[in-house]
């Protein structure tokens, strides 16, 4: 049964006195039974530190962890009733795919026959039952994932950790495993707490997502808000590829009434506040215009296939801005830009502070 997960205050420091280093700054996180939580951002900024401590690999220095309502604060790794994948396969290489993804059940005295079953029923969903006879080395690196995530499912366990998972993995079998744990979890309704610094996984997979930098929460949130209403310059940049767009300025007057006055000229946008601000927009809400009065040259343009990104240098900075996939541009060929109204992130010019 899927279980809650309650993180009041954590806050873990390395080192003593002057040389203390604070990693993770009470991070407070409440994750739902059976929600996918996703933890994203560079490394370094505490995400792993913050799983190992859910896990019971690390103690935190202060703050609670309750697992299913129970605070696990100081209980062994093999009392909490989790289950982690990490990003090396850690198979046992002389044992067969069945007896991997068994170990756990043989450690815990389970009968042959109940385990011979539960492995049967996790090889079915992982869709490995062919391979239960061949060991580790015959298999690929996707099969070997689908292997570690079986011998930690096979435990039904009250919680679920990866560690990122898949960045051994090369782009085509990223792909493919991203919708294999994303089927997993639909299946098994597991509480899951999910580790990576790819973006794309973080907004493909979770239903919602804890960025985080330098051990500070900036922001929790579904993919869409996180995407749509960024609660910082911080959080715009990281999440989004190509990043979103940042357009320094000043809005004068309020509301509907309001213009936004820059180095490239002046738009009739509705503003919150008066003053310097910083007018975030994503390249697919700035289109290209020949007669448009905002303008720049082209200095790289992108197919990618389905679209093509555009990158303008402006008075204001390079702008990128994502186009039709017949799109023909010239390097150095002089464009309009025009900005939808409909999609304005304002921040605070100094802090980043979402307005």
């Amino acid at each position: 049964m899927a279980a809650s997960l309650t993180i009041s205050g954590i806050r873990k420091a390395f080192g003593k006195g002057p040389s203390t280093v604070e990693v993770l700054k009470r991070i407070d996180i409440d994750v739902a039974p059976g929600e996918f939580l996703i933890l994203v951002g560079p490394s370094g900024c505490g995400k792993s530190t913050l799983l190992n401590i859910i896990a019971g690999l690390e103690d935190p220095t202060e703050g609670e962890l309750r697992i299913g309502g129970k605070n696990v604060v100081g209980v062994a790794p093999a009392q909490r009733d989790i289950a982690m994948v990490f990003q090396s396969y850690a198979l046992y290489p002389t044992m067969s795919v069945a007896d991997n993804i068994g170990f756990a059940l043989e450690m815990r005295k389970v009968p042959k026959e109940q385990r011979q079953k539960r492995i049967a029923e996790v090889a079915a969903m992982l869709q490995i039952s062919h391979l239960l006879d061949r060991r580790p080395a015959q298999l690929s690196g996707g099969q070997r994932q689908r292997v570690a995530m079986g011998r930690a499912l096979a435990r039904d366990p009250q919680l679920f950790l990866f560690d990122e998972p898949l960045s051994n993995l090369d782009a085509k079998l990223r792909v493919e495993m991203r919708a294999e744990i994303k089927r997993l979890h639909q299946v098994s309704g597991i509480t899951s707490v999910y580790v990576t610094h790819d973006q794309i996984e973080a907004m493909t997979l979770g239903s919602r997502i804890a960025v985080m930098k330098d051990g500070v929460l900036q922001q929790i949130g579904t993919p869409d808000e996180i995407y749509r209403t960024p609660a910082n310059t911080y959080v715009a940049s990281f999440i989004g590829s190509p990043t979103m767009n940042f357009i320094p300025g000043q809005l004068q007057g309020t509301g509907e009434a309001s213009r936004f006055v820059f180095a490239g000229g002046t738009l009739e946008l509705p503003g919150p506040v008066q003053g310097d601000v910083s007018l975030g927009q994503r390249p697919e809400h700035i289109h290209l215009s020949d007669d448009a009065p905002w303008r720049g040259q082209v200095s790289l343009v992108e197919p990618t296939g389905a679209d093509t990104y555009v990158v303008v240098k402006t008075e204001v900075g390079a702008i990128t801005v994502r186009a039709p996939a017949n799109t023909k541009l010239q390097v150095g060929q002089t464009i309009g830009l025009t900005v939808s109204s409909r999609h304005n992130n304002w921040f605070h010019s100094t802090s980043g502070v979402r307005l």
